[in-house]
């Protein structure tokens, strides 16, 4: 379970930024969650809400935004979201594609006091 080792780090950037801004609690934590970054969210909030005890986050709420894999066709040039992991152009039906996004994890947004 790899999530375990994401949250640790997740906590060590909020302590770092949270020392940044002279902040004592974390009382959100916003993430982006590629839909092909290999992250299981339900494991990740699992994880999270196991270890977060001790830690500047011991009171935060994890928000966790799915994101949609959005891909450049390089034969028609359109640029389109994939709902499903079928991966073909919706408008030429090319497989040669680019992910432009969806396959990254980000931390969008911390609330400290």
């Amino acid at each position: 379970m790899h999530e375990l080792a994401i949250v640790q780090d997740l906590f060590k950037l909020c302590e770092t930024n949270a020392m940044k801004h002279n902040a004592t609690k974390i009382n959100k934590v916003e993430i982006e969650i590629g839909r092909l970054s290999g992250v299981e969210a339900h494991y990740l909030q699992s994880a999270f809400d196991a270890f977060k005890a001790d830690t500047i986050c011991s009171d935060a709420k994890l928000i966790i935004h799915p994101k949609d894999i959005t891909i450049k066709c390089n034969e028609c040039g359109a640029q389109s979201v994939l709902l499903e992991n079928e991966f073909l152009c919706p408008k030429c039906g090319s497989n040669s594609l680019d992910v432009i996004s969806g396959e990254d994890m980000y931390l969008m947004r911390l609330e400290m006091e």
